[in-house]
């Protein structure tokens, strides 16, 4: 079948983008109709007439003027096409090369503008898809899609769902254009970033769908009330859980279903950072009955309720005990109960004064070593803001 030499011209300009082997090369003939040299953007108006060309052709020829900035003409052009008021009736396209640099001229317009621009899928290779962009060829490498696709098929490879979008239309920022070196690079993130990221705000709870998991944490997916998912944040490690994590696999898994908090918002590097923790309550500001289950619970661990006799402080608690009924106000110190969580969350001794309101003068404190954890009851005149200046200076004073 003979080829146009415009679209041969488009194939030349991929291999010199990609550089593709021949396995490259032949996924993308088998999936471009190589008899489709244009493709109009669904995202923009149509010109009330005739060929969207002429107008950059104009473009060009008047950067022959020293005194014109083409960039300012590119962005002209590109506004002009947005606001639908150019008109190019009765005027033949220009050749294929001067049509190629206007419209590289059009995709830095739309890189220094931010406009979206509706691409049609023309194929895909190993690393990403081929977007039309007038007479040229872009790409979008995979990680710079939104996340909305992977999330509606998760059980397709990416390759799988490359496939299947040949021939739709995609909303994509242009975040690289050089001419010389013939790289024209979408993102289709950006522009899901630009539409969706007004819609949100600092303490909004999202359901959520966990991406990939790394080292520092994980990035979840945000489900938004049309059933997609449109954004990513970052779960940091410290904001998995209120235990200690050592590993963020041993607690969350790719394509785990989780809920959110949002709690800050980068607009500047688009970045959303998320909590799951900060959607529970601390259970150290609660009683020991909030850290260990009560016995015949399907999670319970072990609780053992004893005076202080029959329970051997935790390491530390002796000299802490000893400093605190030196502190004028405290009457006694004595460990009620004790309980064994499933996990070791930190094998340092963690002290904390519990938040429940006292009774008779008694404040609860619970103290926390490995998988052991101990309620206090301290007897005390002071109040709750004198019995943390209290543990302030005992805990200065103990090694």
């Amino acid at each position: 079948m003979p080829v146009s030499t415009a679209t041969l011209g488009s194939v030349s300009f991929l291999s010199q983008l990609f550089n593709p082997d021949v396995s490259s090369l032949s996924c993308f003939l088998n999936h471009t109709k190589l008899s489709t040299l244009y493709s109009k953007p669904s995202l923009l108006k149509k010109p009330s007439s005739s060929s969207l060309y002429n107008l950059k052709v104009s473009a060009s020829s008047a950067s022959a003027n020293p005194k014109t900035d083409n960039s300012q003409q590119a962005e002209a052009a590109v506004t002009a096409i947005l606001d639908n008021s150019v008109s190019t009736d009765e005027i033949k396209p220009a050749p294929a090369p001067a049509r190629r640099s206007a419209d590289w001229k059009a995709a830095r317009a739309y890189l220094h503008s931010g406009f979206i621009y509706g691409g049609r899928v023309e194929g895909f290779n190993g690393g990403g898809l081929l977007v039309r962009f007038y007479s040229l060829v872009g790409f979008l490498p995979f990680p710079q899609l939104s996340p909305s696709h992977s999330c509606k098929e998760p059980n397709k490879t990416i390759l799988q769902i490359a496939k299947g979008l040949v021939g739709s239309i995609l909303s994509v920022k242009v975040i690289q254009a050089e001419e010389e070196s013939r790289k024209l690079i979408f993102s289709e993130k950006e522009a899901v970033w630009t539409k969706f990221s007004t819609q949100i705000n600092v303490g909004d709870v999202f359901e959520g769908k966990v991406g990939s998991v790394e080292d520092y944490g994980a990035f979840v997916h945000l489900r938004f009330p049309d059933g997609l998912y449109h954004l990513t944040g970052l779960v940091h490690v410290s904001e998995v859980s209120w235990d200690l994590v050592q590993d963020v696999r041993d607690i969350l898994t790719e394509g785990d279903d989780v809920r959110v908090k949002l709690v800050n918002i980068d607009r500047g590097k688009s970045r959303l950072t998320l909590s799951i923790k900060q959607l529970e309550e601390d259970p150290l500001l609660e009683t020991l009955d909030k850290v260990i289950p009560q016995e015949g619970s399907a999670d319970s661990d072990s609780l053992t309720t004893s005076n202080s006799s029959t329970i051997e402080p935790l390491p530390g608690l002796d000299a802490i005990f000893k400093e605190l009924l030196q502190e004028d106000g405290i009457n006694d110190v004595r460990i009620s109960r004790q309980g064994f969580e499933k996990r070791v969350v930190s094998q340092d001794l963690q002290l904390w004064l519990s938040n429940v309101p006292p009774s008779d003068n008694m404040f609860t404190l619970l103290a926390r070593a490995g998988r052991q954890v101990q309620e206090i009851q301290l007897a005390t005149s002071l109040d709750q803001e004198g019995i943390k200046k209290a543990l302030q200076r005992v805990l200065e004073r103990v090694p």
